[in-house]
């Protein structure tokens, strides 16, 4: 650890009256509180309350996450308030209805062994970006056809959406930008045969979504990881018109392949496991 920093503060001494406040609002393993929390477990209004939300934060107890809301630090964590909770429990207080979903989701699910230090989250409501202790949260606003696919999922004692292996897939598919390309999609694709995924609620899902793209790029990657893909003659004669980007988040360029109907931007031999390339 290094010198007194953002990740890092010194916490100071509470009061008799905050040291009761926090050991009744931690009751029960709760990390996520409100103003109205504090106003119910001392009985004060409203002004007292914010008050003393604010004096617990400077002191290095509380971390403001969202409007009225605030994390508990850790009560155990020593003179020196290092954040250790989830960062999947943060991400469920910022911003309402939300799962966890593409890159998040994908190492929740075992899928890529690649860490990424951003957050995604999944939402119908629009929300800024936020940053909270050096891990960076990325809402992602999507229609309400397309927030479907999760479940709620024990993380610690809490419970945070997370979307399903078969809905991670689809909606990395949808925005491979989400989840580092198109070769973290493939290494995804080809680990999830192992976890027993279920293609056909892939393609159900797909057809929800209702990206062409986002079937056009899992229904070549399937060919390209031999997998046996069913309804694979019916999605492909319905694959929608235009030349999307296989791999969006790189430069414009490579054929139309006629077939896939995208434009292969991205060879797969640089992005394929080497079983297959």
């Amino acid at each position: 650890m290094g010198s007194t920093s953002d990740t890092e503060i010194q916490r100071k001494s509470l009061s008799t009256r905050e040291s009761q406040a926090l050991s009744r609002l931690a009751s029960g393993n709760r990390k996520v509180i409100t103003i109205g929390d504090i106003m119910g477990a001392l009985d004060i209004p409203r002004k007292s309350a914010k008050d003393m939300a604010y004096a617990l934060k400077e002191k290095g107890w509380l971390e403001h996450i969202a409007h009225g809301e605030y994390l508990i630090l850790p009560l155990a964590a020593g003179e020196n308030a290092v954040y250790t909770e989830h960062e999947f429990v943060i991400a469920s207080a910022l911003v309402e209805p939300m799962y966890v979903g593409y890159w998040s989701a994908l190492n929740h699910h075992g899928l890529t062994e690649q860490l990424s230090r951003t957050v995604y989250l999944a939402t119908t409501d629009r929300a800024q970006e936020r940053k909270i202790h050096r891990v960076t949260y990325r809402p992602v606003t999507v229609t309400a056809q397309k927030f479907f696919g999760y479940q709620p999922t024990a993380v610690g004692s809490n419970q945070v959406n997370i979307s399903s292996i078969e809905k991670t897939l689809v909606d990395c598919a949808d925005h491979p930008e989400f989840c580092g390309g198109i070769g973290e999609l493939a290494k995804a694709i080809q680990n999830a045969v192992e976890m027993r995924c279920s293609w056909e609620r892939v393609i159900e899902y797909l057809r929800r979504v209702g990206n062409g793209a986002a079937t056009k790029r899992i229904v070549y990657l399937a060919d390209q990881l031999d997998l046996d893909f069913p309804e694979y003659d019916e999605l492909v004669e319905n694959f929608t018109t235009g030349y999307p980007l296989l791999d969006p988040t790189r430069e414009a360029t490579g054929t139309r392949d006629s077939k896939y109907q995208l434009r292969l931007n991205v060879a797969p031999e640089s992005f394929l496991p080497e079983d297959f390339s």
